[in-house]
């Protein structure tokens, strides 16, 4: 590929990163930017790695920002422009499985090189899509499958003369099973690589702020509930602890602020006297002891069972602040939970499958009905509500036809302290179709939850103290 690392206006590139990089959430104010100006001019551009890194540690917080940083790192600061020298004078496209036999000979030898210009040419050759002007472009995903770096796995192995299955006696299968696992990595180095061209590639054509804004995952705290795969929900999962410590400290601190009372003015003026009248000592009225209460009710239905799943998570971790927390699940049916959440062998991954099996939170049909399902918790469960108690009630508001049951969630609201709706969905989409969430924040406001973040910010202000 043409140049090294694109050094012109080097001033403009740092402000684009740290731009984008604030658009996917990463607090970067401007004192990290002038430490990163700093490492620049330092380090200087003839060593990218170098300068990946010295970026790196002047703006991030913590290691989960590198999911997000390196690939808008290599947008703004690219290892080339334009079209890769490997491919350059090409009259037709390399066959696919000429470029297949590269590929294997690279991964056997381990050769970064090789492999990144094999990237660049299967971006080129088999990623471009589209002839019209505005259409045209690169597609990791299309070059990869027709590449299918995974199916040379055996191919590889066996120029390394091991057997993929691991046969043989023991130590020479633990010795297979290494090579084996270093040749998958590989892949994935490689199949990263591909989408770090494809985007490099489109940003060319696009505007590298547009792909940066659009093209990079966003961190694990900003992944939406609702379109999280199974990967992504399980990457979530591992940050409940880290979440719990920094919800846990901010209540917290909320409860030592709110220890004080309210001004007692009446005791106040009285002291006041014994100054001519200036309020120097001013009086509180002390808040009684005690921890309030929380009851989570939850649809763990279809997808919002993820986002139900990761905040159930978390109120167990940070239960110690609440007097008590009880946790009722439904789909059609409301069943108690609780039990599922503070038990020793409780685990992360299977939880809302426990929810969904041992609960009977299903009756005839597998669909949701928040009527029924409320007027279940007002009729059988309302004793778990009390004046201490805070209610919390997760789900889209989909009703899918049946009755809203309006009527069951102003019985839980006057009888509790008080009662919030998080919902994953974006006020965009309340009240349409079978959302009866308008009608239902009539009652009870209603918060757009979104993603962990956005659970975290709402846990910190709406939880009691």
């Amino acid at each position: 590929m043409t140049g090294a690392t694109g050094t012109s206006d080097p001033a403009a590139r740092l402000t684009g990163l740290v731009r984008a990089l604030r658009g996917h959430g990463i607090p970067i104010g401007p004192a990290e930017t002038v430490d990163a100006a700093a490492v620049a001019e330092v380090l200087g551009f003839a060593d990218r790695e170098r300068l990946r890194e010295g970026l790196a540690a002047a703006v991030l917080r913590s290691s989960a920002q590198r999911a997000v940083f390196d690939p808008v790192f290599d947008l703004f600061f690219p290892l080339g422009v334009g079209r890769p020298e490997a491919a350059r004078g090409q009259a037709t496209a390399p066959d696919v499985e000429e470029l297949r036999a590269r590929l294997a000979e690279a991964l056997a030898s381990g050769d970064r090189a090789a492999l990144a210009r094999l990237a660049g040419e299967a971006v080129d050759a088999l990623g471009r899509y589209g002839s019209a002007p505005g259409s045209d472009g690169f597609s990791a995903y299309q070059a990869l499958g027709r590449l299918q770096p995974e199916t040379l796995l055996a191919r590889v192995l066996a120029g390394l003369g091991r057997d993929s299955a691991g046969t043989g006696s023991a130590g020479t299968a633990f010795t297979d099973r290494l090579e084996a696992d270093e040749v998958r990595r590989r892949i994935r180095e490689f199949r990263a690589q591909v989408g770090t061209e494809a985007r490099r590639r489109v940003a060319e054509l696009r505007g590298t702020e547009r792909i940066a804004a659009r093209a990079v995952a966003p961190t694990v705290d900003q992944l939406d509930f609702l379109t999280a795969g199974r990967e992504q929900l399980a990457e979530l999962r591992r940050t409940v602890q880290p979440l719990a410590r920094k919800l846990a400290t901010r209540l917290a601190a909320r409860r030592r602020r709110a220890a004080r009372g309210q001004l007692d003015l009446r005791r106040t003026l009285r002291r006041s006297l014994s100054t001519g009248g200036v309020p120097l000592r001013p009086a509180y009225r002390q808040r009684r002891p005690g921890k309030p209460e929380l009851v989570l009710l939850c649809d763990v239905s279809g997808s919002v069972a993820g986002f139900s799943d990761f905040t159930m998570l978390l109120v167990r971790a940070i239960g110690e602040q609440f007097g008590r927390v009880r946790v009722f699940a439904f789909v059609n049916r409301t069943a108690e939970v609780t039990h599922l959440l503070t038990g020793p062998s409780t685990a992360p991954v299977g939880l809302a499958h426990r929810v969904l099996t041992e609960a009977k939170v299903a009756g005839y049909h597998g669909s949701s009905d928040y009527g029924a399902a409320l007027r279940q918790f007002a009729d059988e469960h309302l004793a778990a509500v009390g004046p201490r108690t805070a209610v919390l009630i997760l789900g889209d508001a989909r009703t899918n036809g049946f009755d809203p049951g309006t009527d069951a969630l102003r019985r839980i609201a006057a009888a509790a302290r008080r009662v919030h709706w998080l919902n994953p969905e974006p006020p965009s989409q309340w009240g349409s179709g079978d959302s009866a969430a308008l009608a239902y924040a009539q009652v009870a406001p209603m918060h757009p939850c979104r993603n962990a973040r956005q659970l975290t910010a709402l846990a910190s202000r709406l939880l009691p103290v």
